[in-house]
């Protein structure tokens, strides 16, 4: 138990740090009235979004915990062969459900109300716009992993139940589906839209305020980019990490030996190793700064800075976590496998995609003969750019077997 209890503690201490960072930002100069104007509109209809999309969620979460309450706790066709005396399955489902729509609403109102501030820091410099954008981003990313780890974390506790706690996921992935899905279709709608009145109306750029569609895009942005964004990680982290679990549970009933011994550390490991991520990334979010006078170059150090240093943190509390649940050592190559995966595929994506590297300055040389040659251009350098992933996933998971079975994959 003492697992779960560190689990919870960094739960609610990623929350903690989130809010001290949305306090940061929120004392931060947000700018003069043109800035706050264009912020506000952009900030009122995010908001209205957001909520007419919850609105529509709620029934959708009712009519689904009413089922889960009915079929699987209360099991009144007989089929599962058990009830229970609470709907406790369905309850997981519905703070599953809650957790990823605060994890969208908590990342989105920090997000619209740093945009103008990062404006604003913008004029001082650059090490100033990127504290103010870096930390609204670590707003998201925190509360993402502290609301998840403690949402299930806290449901096992409750409920001592590793079936119970998949209901947790099961909701997660019933708001992310809805919030990534229908915010990418507006966010897509209301950019192309900006684009062809920039394109068409006379004397009006493209991304000019005047334009209320580019109001809207920025909206989108906002929507798809962040709070969908941050529902679906919310959903992956949750999963990841109630798979996991899952397969550490049924270890019980199939391990022999040391195996079934150990099998309950396996099940609390994922947990563990979660709340040591948590701490590291606290720890990581205060590595990143540059010089005022940086370029892009160094701020993509910065921030790589930050990653590796977290991820070196990561390590060293996995290892320790390994060991002090008395597991086999192999299990500590597993988790070695998967982050030094995480890690390449994060520098893969940031070689194909920033303008400091060759494939987007290629890219851009291609674009002064035509659109033609952009599009080719383009499309060969995207397939190229999965090369990288699919490999090291690929070995990523055979280390990961080879080491620890399904359980390390």
């Amino acid at each position: 138990m003492v697992a779960i209890y560190i689990s919870i503690l960094a739960g609610i201490l990623a929350l903690l740090f989130a809010a001290g960072l949305a306090v940061y930002i929120m004392k931060q100069d947000p700018g003069d009235e043109s800035i706050r104007s264009i912020g506000r509109a952009i900030q009122e209809g995010a908001m209205a979004f957001l909520i007419r999309e919850y609105r529509v969620l709620v029934f959708f979460i009712i009519v689904v915990f009413v089922i889960l309450a009915l079929f699987v706790d209360y099991d009144i066709t007989g089929k599962i062969g058990h009830s229970r005396s609470i709907p406790s399955t369905a309850i997981s489902y519905l703070a599953g459900a809650l957790g990823s729509a605060l994890t969208g609403f908590i990342g989105m109102n920090i997000a619209v109300r740093a945009n103008t501030r990062t404006t604003a820091s913008a004029i001082e410099g650059l090490n100033p716009a990127l504290r103010v954008a870096f930390n609204s981003g670590a707003v998201m990313g925190i509360s993402v992993v502290g609301i998840g780890i403690l949402g299930v974390a806290a449901l096992y506790w409750i409920f001592k139940d590793p079936n119970i706690v998949a209901g947790f996921g099961f909701g997660a992935s019933s708001i992310a589906l809805f919030a990534r899905v229908g915010g990418g279709i507006y966010t897509k709608a209301a950019d192309v839209g900006a684009d062809l009145v920039g394109k068409i109306e006379k004397g009006i750029p493209e991304d000019d305020p005047r334009n209320p569609a580019v109001i809207a895009d920025n909206v989108g942005d906002n929507v798809g980019d962040v709070a969908g964004m941050g529902a679906d990680l919310f959903e992956s982290y949750v999963g990841s990490i109630i798979a996991t679990m899952a397969l550490g549970a049924t270890a019980a009933f199939f391990a022999a030996g040391d195996e079934a011994q150990f099998s309950s550390s396996r099940f609390v490991l994922p947990m563990l190793i979660a709340a040591v991520g948590i701490f590291s990334s606290i720890v990581g979010t205060f590595l990143v700064r540059t010089g005022q006078q940086a370029d892009m170059g160094r701020l993509l150090w910065a921030l790589r800075y930050g990653i590796i240093a977290a991820a070196l943190l990561v390590l060293i509390g996995s290892g320790l976590a390994v060991y002090a649940l008395k597991l086999d050592f192999d299990i500590f190559w597993a988790v070695v496998a998967g982050l030094v995966a995480g890690v390449i595929i994060g520098l893969s994506t940031e070689y194909f995609t920033s303008y400091e590297y060759g494939p987007t300055k290629s890219l851009a040389r291609q674009a002064l003969t035509g659109p033609a040659t952009t599009i080719i251009a383009g499309f060969g350098w995207g397939m190229l750019s999965t090369i990288i992933p699919i490999v090291v996933i690929a070995v990523a998971i055979l280390f990961a077997y080879y080491f620890a079975g399904l359980y390390g994959v």
